[in-house]
């Protein structure tokens, strides 16, 4: 099973991918969002859709979503499953570093491929990446764009350089 559900919000239309396992992707507002799925939406991804839906809009109000859905991220390496399970612990408000996240998970050295599983992160938002910020409080990079990445702070009341 793989079906594809836009969300919209005041920022557009946001790309839900489900697998059998839960939500596996979530795609940042495009100028063309993909076409919704014409199949018929099985019960239990409609329960996962509701959750997600509430999660975003939670997210993008700048508040912690209450449930998530269930995740998938079972296409990450072993590597980046563990910095996506960390990143899942940065409280909304909150920050850390590269660095931080990479003692955190026991790889003190591994600063780079922390930035790596943040860039690889296949649900934005819902999974915080854009808490994880580069040496001295600077932004870093992000994969939805800094621009989203200052929007989404900002709305979290963290300011960044």
């Amino acid at each position: 099973m793989n079906t594809k559900i836009v969300i919209p919000t005041s920022e557009g239309g946001f790309t839900a991918h489900y697998s059998e396992h839960g939500l596996a992707r979530l795609d940042f507002p495009t100028a063309r969002p993909e076409a919704q799925s014409e199949k018929e939406i099985p019960a239990q991804v409609r329960r996962w859709h509701r959750l997600t839906t509430d999660a975003l809009n939670d997210a993008l109000a700048g508040r912690a979503p209450r449930v998530l859905p269930p995740l998938d991220l079972s296409a990450g390496t072993e590597f980046q499953r563990h910095v996506w399970s960390a990143l899942r612990r940065i409280a909304s408000g909150r920050t850390r570093s590269y660095a931080e996240v990479a003692a955190e998970i026991g790889k003190p050295r591994a600063t780079r491929a922390v930035g790596g599983a943040c860039g690889a992160n296949p649900i934005p938002v819902l999974v915080p990446c854009h808490r994880v910020l580069a040496a001295n409080h600077a932004i870093g990079g992000f994969g939805g764009g800094l621009d989203w990445k200052r929007k989404l702070l900002a709305r979290e009341g963290i300011e960044v350089r």
